[in-house]
């Protein structure tokens, strides 16, 4: 072994594929476009604003999908550049505020609409496009945290949970008609938005940033934070050929943090 990772993708194994992805301006979401537009497709990608992260090659929409009018401005303007969709990763999440569980009422609505009705209006009207084409894959990003939630992210953990539900539910009825629904359930990940989730919540606790450094990867028995690729590389096989026969699962990729929950 040299130590080098292995490709995530086959080169060209989703070539004429017409992918659409929120959130894809940095952390996972970019790491997912990267590795559609190395398999071939052509990717557009949404965020509230690009960053230099935004990977060269698609196709970017500057969107808020935590609105319906966002929702709809992204899914007509992917429409509009691809002409069809054969590909919809729902990645775009998080939650703004860290409380304790009866003081985040105030924030709720929005983490809801981020992190669940985002992905149920992005469907809806991206589906019938992929009934059109006689296929498809949706993948839905969600989170460790519907396993072991922490009191103060119950409203995000609550929101996922939901997603979780709703995308069994969307697999069950879409497999007829070839269409495939997968989810994902990232641990703790090194990204810029899960990094400042981290100093947040070890600042909320009123632990010492320094002596708390490790933390978190103490916590998982393969001993070390993920990294992006960790989770954007089993969302490319998810969405390949390869796993052709994978619809309604929920792939918890994590170092085995929650393996004995």
């Amino acid at each position: 072994m040299n130590g080098t990772r292995p490709a995530a993708v086959l080169p060209g194994e989703l070539a004429g594929k017409r992918a659409v992805v929120t959130g894809g301006s940095r952390g996972i979401g970019a790491a997912i476009v990267r590795n559609l537009l190395d398999a071939g497709a052509s990717v557009v990608t949404s965020a509230r604003t690009p960053t230099e992260h935004t990977p060269s090659g698609a196709e970017f929409v500057r969107a808020d999908v935590s609105t319906p009018e966002g929702v709809r401005e992204f899914a007509d303007a992917a429409l509009a550049h691809l002409g069809g969709v054969d590909i919809v990763v729902n990645n775009a999440g998080g939650c703004r505020t860290f409380n304790t569980v009866l003081d985040l009422e105030k924030d709720w609505q929005y983490t809801m609409d981020l992190n669940f009705l985002a992905a149920v209006r992005l469907n809806a009207a991206l589906v019938p496009s992929m009934r059109e084409r006689g296929g498809g894959v949706i993948v839905h990003v969600s989170t460790i945290a519907t396993i072991s939630a922490y009191p103060m992210i119950v409203h995000y953990a609550a929101a996922k949970s939901a997603l979780e539900t709703y995308s069994k539910g969307l697999a069950a009825e879409l497999a007829p008609e070839g269409i495939r629904v997968v989810a994902v359930s990232p641990g703790n990940v090194t990204t810029p938005g899960a990094d400042a989730g981290r100093r947040q919540v070890i600042d909320f606790l009123g632990q010492d940033p320094e002596e708390n450094a490790d933390i978190w990867a103490n916590e998982i028995p393969l001993g070390r934070i993920g990294e992006v690729h960790d989770v954007a590389d089993a969302v490319a096989f998810l969405i390949s050929p390869r796993a052709a026969w994978i619809t309604g699962s929920n792939l918890v990729i994590d170092g085995g943090r929650t393996a004995s929950l």
